[in-house]
């Protein structure tokens, strides 16, 4: 893409200077007034422009080049404007930085500072073009409530798309945070039964002598204060999905009883001597390691197997490459659009924080965070400190380089081909689909030792 640079300068002689600052690959227009400056702006819609606040009829003042400034901004707000004042004009360049310019520059004129500061500039518009772009983009799913674009998370929905028909009993483990319900309810919505109840219950949230008459219900006078029958979760989901979170925290005594129902179908209300047949989808959710607790005889091995039908496990975010990114640009978009400050987007340090931060609080952690920036943010652009997390510099992370990117790849391939055919170079190259000259050159080109080369046949 054509790098533009408009330079708006009233003197010739400067305007010649600043020219011959930039190198050829940028192209630089110049306008010397309002006027011609707002018309270069529509004609070529520059990425950057440099502005001398002394513009006529007033190039001793800079009222006209305030007035300039915002009706740049009005017209195209996401260009980057570089005010250029006097040594001694420090008062204005602040004024212009609070009106929305990015940065200023203070004569005299030096070629590698200006220089410089213009890069920097267009580097600010590709980040922030570059974020706009990822924040456009789909989730990488077609699930509603899902954000993912790492190869853990696709593999998990596709298994997702294929088991949300079916009425199997599913058992969703993963991390706090991860987002456990989303997948719950997304099997729900993608099942037969989405037109009917999702009945949801937190086994750890509700004291165990309530939790059996919130699950199965209860008839009147079963106990004290039963003043009317009442129709558990189980029931209230009949011809729908009921999803049973931290099933890892429900009680042993419980689990016996939720193991006849599974078995059975039927659900005895407390008090009831009569079964109600109920017609359920279930799906459980748990943080905890099932195994572990089948282990410390916390949990009924009968009950897990019953419950496991198909399980799907939840990565951390910080074991789904790249998603940290995907998941955090489009919360910022969300928030956002609620907070009213739909122009925000990540610096480059902030990207690299989000990149590196093992977010141990997965999703729910980020949304925190998120949202925590999206009301700290002096300006524009969100920081690794309006994050609240730690500064991580990764160049490797921002300046990704393709062609290092391609031939990494292609190194490893070459050396994993080469090691499954013992060294062979006549099965290593069908192995890549190359032919054996290919692959000579391109062991010569990456240096790889072939020096254990078995025998052609």
């Amino acid at each position: 893409m054509t790098r533009r640079l408009l330079i708006v300068e009233d003197d010739p002689g400067l305007q010649s200077q600043m020219r011959w600052c930039f190198s050829e690959d940028l192209e630089v227009t110049v306008a010397s007034d309002k006027e011609s400056a707002l018309a270069a702006l529509r004609r070529e819609e520059p990425e950057v422009v440099t502005l001398d606040l002394g513009l006529p009829p007033d190039p001793g003042g800079a009222t006209e080049g305030f007035v300039l400034l915002e009706e740049i901004l009005r017209l195209a707000p996401a260009t980057k404007i570089i005010v250029v004042t006097g040594r001694e004009d420090k008062e204005n360049a602040v004024k212009a930085v609070g009106m929305g310019a990015s940065d200023f520059y203070q004569k005299p004129l030096d070629a590698d500072i200006l220089s410089f500061v213009v890069n920097r500039a267009f580097r600010l518009a590709e980040l922030e073009r570059e974020n706009q772009e990822l924040m456009h983009q789909g989730n990488g799913t077609n699930i509603k409530g899902i954000i993912a674009a790492s190869p853990q998370m696709m593999t998990l929905c596709r298994t997702l798309e294929k088991v949300a028909p079916t009425d199997v009993t599913t058992l969703i483990t993963g991390e706090t945070g991860t987002g456990k319900e989303v997948l719950a309810r997304a099997l729900h919505d993608l099942s037969p039964r989405a037109d009917n109840a999702f009945a949801a219950i937190n086994c750890a949230a509700i004291p165990e002598n309530l939790l059996e008459s919130e699950l199965f219900g209860f008839e009147k006078g079963s106990f004290t204060g039963a003043t009317q029958s009442k129709k558990g979760k189980i029931e209230s989901a009949n011809g729908g999905t009921l999803f049973l979170d931290e099933i890892g925290d429900m009680p042993m005594p419980l689990q016996a009883k939720l193991l006849r129902f599974l078995q059975e179908r039927l659900v005895d209300r407390v008090g009831s001597t009569k079964p109600v047949p109920v017609d359920v989808r279930v799906v459980c959710a748990t943080h905890r390691n099932v195994t572990d607790l089948i282990t410390s005889g916390e949990f009924r091995e009968d009950l897990y197997y019953r419950l496991s039908e198909i399980t799907l496990n939840v990565p951390a975010v910080r074991e789904r490459e790249g998603d940290a990114l995907v998941i955090a640009q489009s919360l910022l978009k969300t928030l956002g659009k609620q907070m009213d400050r739909q122009n925000l987007t990540f610096s480059d340090d902030a990207v690299n924080a989000i990149n590196s931060y093992p977010w141990p609080g997965n999703v729910r952690e980020m949304i925190n965070k998120v949202k925590r920036a999206t009301i700290m943010a002096d300006g524009k652009r969100i920081s690794s400190d309006d994050l609240d997390l730690p500064t991580c510099e990764q160049p490797g992370v921002s300046h990704v380089n393709l062609r290092q990117v391609r031939e990494q790849a292609e190194s490893k391939a070459i050396v994993q081909a080469l090691q499954t055919s013992g060294y062979n170079m006549t099965q290593a190259s069908r192995l890549l689909g190359v032919t054996r000259p290919t692959l000579y050159n391109l062991t010569d080109k990456y240096r790889i030792d072939t020096s254990a080369v078995a025998p052609e046949t």
